[in-house]
C-alpha cells in the first residue's frame, strides 16, 4: 500500500530526547537519532514482539532488544543475533522535519522475502518465526501454501532415504484446515505443521542429489527399476515420463504396484504412494516432481519385510491367491492367530475382497484396542519384541491406503489384504484380550471425530513423529468410517482403539531398553 511520507517529528526534539515512539494506524514504528544518523524500525521486535523502542543503542546503530537480546545492525537492516528481519522505514529530513515512508513495499517482494528465508528458519527449527513468515505470505496477498510448496522443494533431496512421514502427513493437515479449522490461527497452525516437519526431518542436511538422466518412460521398466533397487534407472525413467508432460495419474498404477510389490517398510510404502497423490492433487503440478522423486526414492529403499522369517509365508499366500474362497469371513476367525495361520485363513474368503477386507481390518482394530500397554515399557527382551502404539495404529492407516489404492486397481487386491493379514498376525502376540476396555467405548462418533481433530488445533505434542500420526489416525478412521456401511462390524472397535490410543501413554525414548539390548548384543559379537 502506498502512503504519503509523514512529518512525524522535528529533528531538534528527537535529539534531545535520543528515540521517539511513533504510531500511525496499526503501525508502531521506533525513531532513533545516533552518532551515524536517524533510523526507523518497527518496533515490535520480530522475535516475540517485544517493544524495540526499550532497547539499548550502542555503536550508534547497533540495536539491542532487551528481553531476549537480539540484535540488529539498523543501517544495513543486518539481524546480528536471533532469527528474522526487522522491518525499517526510510527516513528523510527536511531542515528540522523528520520524514518518515511508511508505504509497504509491493506485495511480491515481501512473499518472495519471506520465501527466501524459510530454509534458515527450516534449518534452525523456528517453529516460532516459520508461522510469522507463512503469516506474512498471506498478509501481502499471496497463497500461503507457497510456503509448503517450497518446503517441500527445499527438502525432497535432502531426504537421504526417500519421502518420510512429513510429506506423508502434510495432506492431511490441509484436510484438517479446510474441515476443522474455525479462524486464521488455526488454519496458519495445520499449515505450519507439515512445514516445520519437513524441516525438522531435513534440517542442515545435505542435497543428495537425484539422478538428472531421462529415458523413455515405460511403467512395467519404472516397477522393475524400484524392484531392482535401481534409483538411478527409476528416477530416468520418472523424467521420462514428466517431460512427455504425464501427471501423477499415469505413475499410480505401476508405483502402488511397486509398494506392493512386498510388505514394504511396515506398510509405508503404499500408504505414502496415496499420500502423494494427495499431495499433489493439493499443492499442483508445481509440487509433483518433487514430491514424486522423494517418493520413488523411498520405495527403493524400502525394507522388504516379508523376506524375513517372521513374513516369509506371505509370498507363499500371494502365489495360492486363487479367488476361489468362499468360506464366510468375521475378524475373530484372524485374532490371536500367527501369521500364517491369519494368511491361510485369508485364502479360505479370497472370492470375496469386501468381506474379507472387512475381517481383517475389524482384526487390526480389535488387536489396536487390546494392544498390552505396558510391554512398551519392558527394558528387557529380544529386539524383535520392541513394540509400541505406531506398531499398531500403522495396521489402520495401511488398511486406509489399501482400501483407496485397491479400489483403484482391483487386482491388487490380494497383495493388499494378505499384507493386512501380516498386520494382524505380527501384533497378535503383543495384546491382552482380557482387558476391560469399556471406559473408551464411543458413543457418538461423529462428535469423536469433530472434537479430537479439533483438538489437534492446539495439540502440546513436542515431536513432530508423534502429532502427524495423530492426524494421520484422526484422517483414517475418519476415511474408513464414511466409506463403511453403517452397521460395519469394526465400527465400535475402532472408534474405542482411536479413544484409547489418544489417552494413553505413548513412550518415544527406551533408553534402559537400548542401553540393555546394545550390551547384549555387543557381547555377541
Amino acid at each position: 500500500m502506498s502512503e504519503t511520507p509523514h512529518r512525524v517529528a522535528s529533528l531538534s526534539e528527537l535529539q534531545t530526547k535520543g528515540r521517539i515512539l511513533i504510531k500511525h494506524g496499526d503501525k508502531q514504528v521506533a525513531l532513533f537519532h545516533g552518532p551515524k544518523g536517524v533510523y526507523a524500525c518497527n518496533n515490535r521486535c520480530p522475535h516475540e514482539g517485544y517493544p524495540l523502542s526499550q532497547g539499548t543503542l550502542v555503536e550508534g546503530c547497533v540495536l539491542t532488544c532487551n528481553w531476549h537480546n537480539w540484535k540488529f545492525d539498523l543501517e544495513s537492516g543486518e539481524t546480528m543475533v536471533g532469527g528474522d528481519t526487522l522491518r525499517r522505514y526510510p527516513v528523510t529530513l527536511d531542515g528540522d522535519d523528520v520524514i518518515l515512508d511508511l508505504s509497504d513495499p509491493p506485495g511480491e517482494a515481501r512473499i518472495a522475502a519471506a520465501l527466501e528465508e524459510i530454509r534458515e528458519a527450516m534449518d534452525k527449527e523456528e517453529y516460532d518465526r516459520m508461522a510469522r513468515l507463512v503469516a506474512r505470505i498471506e498478509r501481502a496477498g499471496g497463497d500461503p501454501l507457497d510456503a509448503l510448496r517450497e518446503a517441500v522443494r527445499i527438502g525432497h533431496d535432502r531426504m537421504e532415504f526417500g519421502m518420510t512421514h512429513a510429506f506423508a502427513a502434510a495432506p492431511d493437515w490441509l484436510r484438517l484446515r479446510e474441515a476443522r479449522a474455525q479462524n486464521d490461527a488455526e488454519r496458519l497452525v495445520a499449515l505450519l505443521e507439515p512445514v516445520a516437519h519437513i524441516g525438522f526431518d531435513t534440517m542442515r542436511e545435505p542435497s543428495f542429489p537425484f539422478s538428472e538422466e531421462i529415458r523413455p518412460y515405460d511403467a512395467a521398466a519404472l516397477v522393475a527399476a524400484i524392484e531392482a533397487e535401481d534409483e538411478d534407472r527409476a528416477v530416468a525413467l520418472l523424467r521420462g515420463g514428466l517431460a512427455a508432460g504425464l501427471g501423477f495419474a499415469a505413475f499410480e498404477e505401476p508405483l502402488t504396484r511397486a509398494a506392493l510389490a512386498h510388505y514394504g517398510a511396515f506398510g509405508h510404502s503404499l500408504i505414502y504412494v496415496a499420500k502423494a497423490g494427495e499431495l499433489i492433487q493439493r499443492l499442483g503440478t508445481e509440487a509433483q516432481e518433487p514430491v514424486l522423486l522423494a517418493l520413488v526414492r523411498m520405495i527403493v529403499y524400502a525394507r522388504r519385510e516379508d523376506l524375513i522369517p517372521e513374513f516369509r509365508s506371505y509370498g507363499d499366500a500371494l502365489r495360492a491367491w486363487d479367488s476361489e474362497g468362499t468360506a464366510p469371513t468375521t475378524y475373530r476367525d484372524y485374532v490371536g492367530k500367527s501369521v500364517r495361520q491369519v494368511l491361510n485363513r485369508a485364502l479360505g474368503s479370497s472370492a470375496d475382497p469386501a468381506a474379507l477386507y472387512d475381517a481383517l481390518l475389524g482384526a487390526n482394530c480389535w488387536n489396536m484396542l487390546y494392544f498390552d500397554l505396558p510391554l512398551q515399557d519392558r527394558v528387557a527382551g529380544a529386539i524383535a519384541d520392541n513394540v509400541s502404539w505406531l506398531d499398531f495404529t500403522h495396521g489402520l492407516t495401511f488398511a486406509n491406503a489399501v482400501r483407496v489404492q485397491c479400489t483403484k486397481f482391483p487386482e491388487l487386491w490380494p497383495a493388499g489384504l494378505l499384507q493386512m493379514g501380516c498386520f494382524v498376525g505380527r501384533n497378535a502376540g503383543f495384546v491382552d484380550g482380557g482387558q476391560d476396555v469399556s471406559r473408551w467405548r464411543v458413543s457418538d462418533g461423529t462428535a469423536f471425530l469433530e472434537r479430537q481433530q479439533r483438538a489437534l488445533l492446539d495439540h502440546a505434542q513436542p515431536e513432530h513423529i508423534v502429532s502427524c500420526h495423530l492426524v494421520k489416525v484422526l484422517t483414517a478412521l475418519a476415511d474408513e468410517l464414511a466409506a463403511a456401511r453403517p452397521d460395519a462390524p469394526w465400527r465400535s472397535d475402532a472408534l474405542a482403539a482411536v479413544n484409547r490410543f489418544l489417552h494413553t501413554p505413548l513412550k518415544r525414548k527406551h533408553a534402559a531398553r537400548t542401553a540393555r539390548q546394545a550390551l547384549d548384543l555387543v557381547a555377541a559379537e
